[in-house]
């Protein structure tokens, strides 16, 4: 495997800001023309406030920094499945879009696989937007399967129409 000028290191409370920042700028790279400005909005606010974040750490859920040298460059985040059965959830994965398509996310990827399956998940789920076309075909280029498809409210008159995708660890 190619080695890529990246480096993955686990998020502490301190990085919570540098998250909160690298969520807000990604989104605003990756959701127009699939989702509105004002689902971004709410979405952004309810998923990425520190607190929020602090409560996800303080949940089981490990967030990873990408660093490219020594800049923030993305981030993803991953935890246990909620009713166990040995499944971990990839809950978040984000690269700024200028190291998009050079083994960021794959690393990421990998990383979080890796140390699910380290602690015994055997299956990796995931959630995409069913329009988000370049993250699918990221996600199967990197073992993902088309599972089911999911059209939950989320409250404020938006709903995640998504893709659950899933992969053997």
């Amino acid at each position: 495997m190619t080695r890529t000028p990246f480096e993955i290191h686990i998020a502490t409370q301190d990085h919570l800001s540098e998250i909160a920042y690298l969520a807000r700028r990604i989104w605003h790279q990756c959701y127009p023309g699939i989702i509105s400005r004002e689902q971004i909005e709410y979405m952004l606010a309810r998923m990425y406030s520190e607190p929020t974040l602090a409560r996800d750490l303080a949940q089981g859920v490990t967030y990873y920094r990408l660093l490219h040298g020594e800049r923030p460059a993305g981030f993803a985040a991953c935890g246990p499945d909620a009713c166990g059965h040995g499944q971990a959830w990839l809950h978040k994965l984000y690269v700024l879009a200028e190291h998009q398509g050079r083994g960021a996310g794959r690393a990421l990827i990998e990383r979080a696989c890796a140390d699910a399956a380290a602690a015994g998940h055997r299956l990796m789920l995931l959630r995409v937007n069913r329009e988000n076309t370049r993250a699918i075909r990221a996600y199967q280029r990197c073992g993902f399967s088309l599972r089911e498809t999911r059209c939950d409210d989320i409250g404020g008159g938006f709903v995640m129409d998504d893709y659950i995708l899933q992969r053997r660890l």
